[in-house]
């Protein structure tokens, strides 16, 4: 796996001298925001599409924001700060699945339910911070919530690529079954797909992604990383098939884009912010492009 790894990033490192590709790639802290990139943005323009179908959009941000919640309580018990993996998966499935189980068990809204988790979860997180604002340097949480490509190492690309063949895999066998249960439930459980099943299944995705994301993007904007490339392909999707397609594209284009624009302008931009500032203009390069051509007003993936 290393020598894989290790071929990969000299080949990389070596087209860059010879000026094939951006100079900022010689550094081997900007091919792995590379990999890692290439590897998670068209993960989540996959899983983006059900979140979109679906209307998970908060639910997603609300997953994102509780990993800040879940770093801290990682430092606070011991984990190393540069990958507090443990308290991550841990407390983000522990939001999720609680989350869910409550939404389908009390007469509250999902809004309002996911506010009151929300709201639990980033007090929870601002208490434990305030413990070890003397032990934390400051750097390390904004890192946390915007993202640092110079924190990404190799052991976060492997688990990247691990979670990533677990996604693929799962949407693409158990796709068509998510998206009838997001459409039509009664009809779905006529059929005997478990809907109930499904939606945990779900969550736990969207949780996986979402920790593994936070080093690239930060757990402050990975949630719009799952939602804006989605949002601009419907706009302009004339099918489902077109729609799933755009959204991955969009997401790689936003994904790498963020990383390699700010570092060859020499930008002091944090990769997350970057990436979402990318594919917020390609929402708005394909609601423009809706306006402007009538024969894509038609298209309602």
């Amino acid at each position: 796996m290393d020598n894989v790894f290790s071929v990969i990033k000299l080949t990389i490192q070596h087209w860059a001298e010879l000026g094939w590709l951006p100079s900022s790639l010689a550094y081997g802290f900007a091919i792995n925001a590379l990999l890692a990139g290439i590897i998670i943005g068209p993960v989540l323009g996959l899983l983006g599409t059900l979140v979109v179908v679906k209307r998970h959009a908060f639910f997603s941000e609300a997953v994102g924001h509780s990993a800040l919640t879940g770093v801290a309580i990682g430092i606070l018990v011991g984990e190393p700060y540069t990958g507090p993996y443990g308290s991550l998966f841990g407390f983000c499935l522990l939001f999720g699945i609680s989350l869910n189980y409550l939404r389908n068990r009390t007469g509250l809204a999902a809004d309002t339910l996911i506010s009151v988790f929300l709201s639990m979860s980033l007090a929870l997180g601002a208490s434990v911070l305030l413990i070890l604002a003397g032990k934390v340097n400051i750097h390390i949480m904004e890192n946390v919530l915007f993202g640092s490509i110079l924190t990404v190492s190799a052991e976060d690309i492997w688990l990247l690529a691990g979670i990533a063949v677990i996604v693929v895999v799962v949407c693409v066998l158990g796709y068509n079954r998510f998206i009838l249960s997001s459409f039509n439930a009664e009809l779905a459980a006529a059929r005997r797909i478990n809907t109930k099943l499904l939606d945990y299944v779900f969550v736990m995705l969207i949780t996986i992604v979402t920790v593994a994301s936070v080093k690239v993007i930060g757990a402050i904007l990975v949630g719009a990383l799952l939602v804006i490339p989605a949002a601009a392909a419907r706009t302009v999707a004339a099918s489902m098939r077109s729609f799933v397609l755009l959204s991955v594209v969009f997401a790689l284009i936003a994904t790498v884009a963020g990383i390699l624009i700010p570092m060859q302008i020499d930008l002091p931009v944090p990769s997350g912010a970057a990436i979402i500032i990318c594919a917020g203009s390609l929402f708005l390069a394909c609601v423009s492009a809706r306006t402007i051509l009538p024969h894509l007003r038609g298209g309602n993936a």
